[in-house]
Formats: structure tokens, C-alpha cells, sequence
């Protein structure tokens, strides 16, 4: 139960964001201080949640090996899409949720084997509070560039049903396997979030809120501090 809750809510943020960003009123500079406050809140989620859990299990080097490929695959996939196929309107943060979205998620699933539901909790916020404004940021930007509203839809409820599986792969086929597999993937997806905060949250909420942005992201990561805190 507490799991198809979790991925309701973490997934489902991206189906209720992309609404908001096609019907929904907020202005930019809202938008982008919401944006930030979701990256600040990972920043924690990531040291707390995947990081430091793998670094006790597996060590600095593998963790850090692990943490760089994740950052690698998704700087990678990034720049061909931004660079070489000219990716706009909001396809950019769509790519992004996807590709630190699925190795996120599939850490969750993991977490999910713990059994300490305020840690899942934790990751969870603070998943929700990334993937709500992103989705709504990168809906808007896509229909501007001249999509309908039925298509940037479907686009953002497949992204959401595609997390939605690599949270469940992640609970049902990791249950039995090894801690360094696990770290691993912790490690994979913190890199890639890593790189995703730095190439598409940060930057798009800086343009959007200015230098509000900076003070809203203190205010995410001090909450999903606190959060953390509540989790033991």
C-alpha cells in the first residue's frame, strides 16, 4: 500500500504539474522561486538518501565512481538533445526528468525495501517538489513552442507511467539483491540529479525568479533538512 501511494504521488506530480503549467495562472517569477525550492530540496535528498547510505556500504571510491557515470550518462544525453537535436520549449526539462527520473525512481522503489517510512518520505517530498514545477515549467515552454495542449499531455502522463514502472522494477526485482548493486544505483541516480540540478533546474529557475531563486532553494534544502531529521 505504501507504496503505490508513494508512486501516486511522486509520479503523479508530473501529470498534475503539466496541467498547471497548460492552464494554471502562476507567474514566472513564482514559478521559478518554486522551481528552486524543489532543487534546493534535492540537494538533501541526494547527500542524505542516496550518498552517504552508499559511501557506508561501498565506500568514497565506488560511490564517487558510480556518482560520476550517472552524471556522465545524463550530461551526455543532454547535450546531444540540447546540441544536435536542437531541443526546445520545455523538451529539455522533460529529458531531464526522464533521465535522472527513472534511476531516481528506481532508488525509491529500493528505499521502499527499508521499511522507514519517514526516510521514504524524505525522498519522496523531495522528489514530489522537484518533479511538480518542473513539469508544469517544461508544459508551458512546450506549448509556446506551438504544441497542443492533448500532446504535451500525453507526453507527460507517458513520463509519468514510465517513472511510475522504475519505481515498482526497483521494490519488486532489487528486494534480494546485493548492497553494492543497490549502492550502485544510488550512487547512478545521484549523479545524474546532480547533473540535472546544475544543466536544467537551476538554470531555468534563476531565469525565471531571478535572485530570489538563490534564497528559495536555501528554503527547500532547509525543509528537506528538517524532513530528513524527522526520518532519524
Amino acid at each position: 500500500m505504501l507504496m503505490f501511494a508513494v508512486i501516486i504521488v511522486v509520479s503523479g506530480a508530473l501529470t498534475v504539474g503539466a496541467l498547471w503549467g497548460l492552464y494554471g495562472q502562476l507567474p514566472n517569477w513564482l514559478e521559478g522561486n518554486l522551481l528552486a525550492l524543489a532543487g534546493g530540496a534535492l540537494m538533501i535528498s541526494v547527500v542524505f538518501e542516496l550518498l552517504q547510505p552508499a559511501v557506508i556500504d561501498s565506500g568514497v571510491l565506488i560511490a564517487g565512481a558510480f556518482t560520476l557515470l550517472g552524471a556522465l550518462v545524463f550530461s551526455g544525453v543532454d547535450y546531444l538533445i540540447d546540441e544536435k537535436l536542437n531541443a526546445e520549449g520545455g523538451t529539455g526539462l522533460l529529458a531531464a526528468i526522464t533521465l535522472d527520473g527513472v534511476p531516481e525512481n528506481l532508488a525509491l522503489g529500493v528505499s521502499l525495501l527499508s521499511g522507514n517510512v519517514m526516510q521514504v518520505a524524505a525522498l519522496a517530498g523531495s522528489i514530489l517538489l522537484s518533479n511538480l514545477p518542473e513539469a508544469a515549467g517544461g508544459a508551458k515552454e512546450m506549448r509556446k513552442n506551438g504544441n497542443s495542449n492533448k500532446k504535451v499531455l500525453m507526453l507527460w502522463i507517458g513520463a509519468a507511467v514510465l517513472l511510475s514502472l522504475a519505481a515498482i522494477l526497483g521494490k519488486v526485482f532489487l528486494k534480494n539483491v546485493d548492497d553494492a548493486i543497490i549502492s550502485a544505483i544510488n550512487c547512478f541516480a545521484a549523479g545524474a540529479v546532480i547533473a540535472s540540478l546544475a544543466t536544467e533546474v537551476f538554470p531555468t529557475a534563476f531565469k525565471r525568479g531571478n535572485h530570489w531563486a538563490g534564497i528559495s532553494a536555501s528554503i527547500g534544502l532547509v525543509l528537506a533538512l528538517a524532513l530528513n531529521q524527522l526520518g532519524g
